[in-house]
């Protein structure tokens, strides 16, 4: 089995949720009393934050690219990102490593694809929403991207960074994503991406009438086929 290295704390909410579903894939293909082998570096997810949205990104960068080569070091074989938002930066990531990177919008367009569903709606802070790194990866696979309009990319953002990544779980705000896939959906949508690693912990699949393609499960089974050597 190879070694994962993963980047987290961005939030640590998802973070958890990436090592559950990496151990529990391992022990599902392998045996009862399996489980993955894998280094974390855990970021403080202040200063990222802060710099996110400052528009600081290349001090964002050095903090995980300082990760990456901690996690390298330290006998990691790949490196996975556990945020989508900061796959902004993943060029510099894996410039400054001898090692494979998997990017998370990889295995997702694929599983649109694989699913036919080449018409997607988007949902992710207002930076993966609104700008191209994440977008022109998926629109690469072959896929169109819809997003929320403005109003709808503002309450998707704000419960992101206000409850989600701090743990909080509403109703209130389930029913406000219920509403923009519902309005992709209108629009055209044939399946719903998950573009932020915390959304799955607030929408499951019988919360959404379309497919959903939650980025957090379909990067987390790349490391592991990875790991696998599959």
């Amino acid at each position: 089995m190879r070694t994962i290295g993963l980047i987290g704390g961005m939030s640590w909410e998802s973070s958890a949720e990436y090592y559950r579903l990496i151990n529990q894939q391992v022990r599902d293909r392998l045996g009862p009393l399996r489980s993955a082998q894998l280094l974390m570096y855990s970021v403080d997810f202040g200063p990222v934050e802060q710099a996110q949205h400052a528009g600081r990104w290349d001090d964002a960068a050095a903090i995980l690219v300082d990760a990456a080569r901690r996690l390298e070091a330290g006998g990691a074989e790949c490196v996975v990102l556990c945020t989508n938002t900061m796959h902004k930066v993943a060029g510099q990531i894996q410039a400054a490593i001898g090692i494979p990177f998997l990017h998370i919008a990889d295995p997702t367009g694929q599983a649109a694809v694989d699913a036919g569903a080449l018409k997607v709606g988007l949902l992710g802070t207002a930076f993966t929403m609104e700008q191209d790194f994440l977008k022109d990866r998926l629109i690469a696979k072959g896929l169109t991207v819809l997003v929320p309009d403005v109003k709808e990319r503002q309450a998707v953002h704000r419960i992101i960074y206000d409850e989600l990544c701090v743990g909080v779980i509403s109703e209130a705000s389930r029913k406000v994503y219920q509403q923009v896939i519902e309005s992709l959906t209108r629009r055209g949508a044939q399946a719903i991406i998950l573009g932020c690693t915390e959304i799955g912990l607030l929408i499951k699949p019988e919360h959404s009438a379309l497919p959903l393609l939650d980025t957090t499960e379909l990067h987390a089974q790349a490391a592991v086929a990875f790991a696998l050597g599959e």
